[in-house]
């Protein structure tokens, strides 16, 4: 069996090998992550994730309807979908 040392770094490789970020910030995250799945295992807990990457540069000719604003969400192109989505202000976490 493998200890939890093991697969913190085994995570760590892998986001380094995903995100091109220095080993440190992945294995300070790796373990951010280790500790957040070991509370979960405890208790019901909040916690916030970086979802996707979108824009609303040039996608005009794809809009296909003309709904009423709505200031409860923000709609965007997420381009890794290449759809339409949106999110409620209220979860908005930071822009990067």
């Amino acid at each position: 069996m493998k200890n939890f040392r093991t697969k913190v770094f085994k995570q760590a490789h892998e986001l380094m090998r995903a995100t091109g970020k220095a080993f440190a910030v992945c294995l300070s995250k790796a373990w951010a992550l280790y500790r957040l799945t070991k509370r979960m295992r405890r208790e019901i807990v909040t916690f916030a994730y970086e979802k996707a990457k979108g824009t609303l540069q040039d996608v005009q000719n794809l809009i296909k309807g003309t709904g009423p604003e709505n200031y409860k969400t923000v709609r965007y192109f997420d381009v890794e979908a290449n759809g339409f989505r949106s999110f409620k202000v209220e979860n908005l976490i930071t822009t990067y």
